[in-house]
């Protein structure tokens, strides 16, 4: 239908969408390190997996790093990004005197702990979770190698052989699709009836929110886009939802630039959201960019409000953010 010289379209943006409490908590630490120490503040992988994030964060002064041995004999501050890291990292720190501080998402060292608990009941640990992502890697590099088997799909769960079937614990990386996480679990527990699961879900709330509401939104949409980066584990996996919970086509954008416009010329409702690491100014943008084009109307689908917060580490809690850090962080 048109509306003048502009076909109507109906964006339906969804909530909870974008920055969850662990990203938020990694970028605070970020800032709070540069405003306390000066810069530079050296920050060990991506903080989070988004490159407006990082470009911001290296404009106040913070250097981005693949591994400790780049960082130079120094007293400034290290950080280890909301990924979490191997044991080793925090070890190498210590030999080399680095000043570091664990900007790990609590949620993740939730899952590192219950690894260990089950290594300590005697069982041998499957992590369900996606080969070389940081979380993975971080995840795994807290068990010894023969105490830890990655488990990506349900052939590999068909595929395991264990040397003792009755001593198996299972974890999961945070940002999993949870429909494909549960036929996997379902089938490990198929085939090891003495399966252990973890002392409580790996699956983190903002996952599930974001995936949840996704579902909602995507029955009957023409397309979905999902603002993400490429290597964001949780955006990707948004994209999949939305084509398995009905809309016609799903794509990863990371700007308005990356939008195929040509795509939605017919379409009449369009699905918006953001994984864990997308600031809202970037939300922001993509729906006054469909504003211009269309004569668009704007639904929010929302399913519940997240009031989740997790305090920063403890060397940087006598710090405050000012209205411009806050500004900053929140991507507004």
């Amino acid at each position: 239908m048109n509306t003048g010289d502009k076909i109507s379209l109906t964006l339906r943006l969804c909530g909870p969408r974008g920055f969850c409490a662990g990203v938020d908590r990694a970028i605070q630490i970020v800032v709070l390190a540069l405003k306390k120490y000066g810069p530079p503040v050296y920050v060990r992988h991506e903080i989070v997996h988004n490159r407006y994030v990082v470009e911001g964060l290296q404009n106040l002064g913070a250097v981005f790093v693949k591994e400790l041995d780049e960082i130079p004999e120094t007293d400034q501050p290290v950080i280890f990004s909301a990924h979490g890291v191997p044991r080793s990292i925090p070890a190498n720190a210590r030999a080399r005197n680095l000043f570091y501080l664990d900007a790990t998402c609590p949620l993740v060292s939730k899952v590192h702990k219950q690894a260990i608990r089950h290594t300590r009941k005697g069982r041998h640990v499957l992590l369900v979770g996606h080969k070389g992502h940081p979380e993975v890697i971080g995840t795994m590099g807290q068990l010894g190698s023969d105490e830890v088997t990655l488990v990506e799909t349900v052939e590999d769960a068909n595929q395991l052989h264990p040397e003792d079937p009755n001593a198996l614990g299972f974890v999961t990386q945070t940002t999993l699709s949870l429909d494909e996480t549960a036929d996997i679990i379902e089938r490990l527990h198929q085939r090891f009836p003495a399966l252990e699961a973890p002392a409580a879900e790996s699956i983190c709330y903002a996952t599930t929110n974001r995936q949840e509401v996704v579902k909602l939104a995507a029955e009957g949409a023409d397309h979905f886009l999902i603002v993400g980066a490429p290597n964001s584990s949780n955006s990707k996996r948004l994209v999949e939802v939305a084509i398995k919970a009905g809309a016609k086509a799903s794509v990863l954008v990371q700007r308005v630039a990356d939008i195929p416009w040509s795509e939605l010329a017919n379409a009449g409702v369009v699905g918006l959201s953001a994984g864990a690491s997308a600031p809202e100014i970037l939300v922001t943008e993509i729906i006054e960019a469909f504003r211009e084009r269309f004569d668009m109307t704007l639904e929010l689908v929302e399913t519940v409000k997240e009031t989740e917060e997790f305090p920063v580490v403890r060397e940087l809690r006598d710090l405050e953010l000012t209205a411009s850090d806050m500004a900053f962080v929140n991507g507004v």
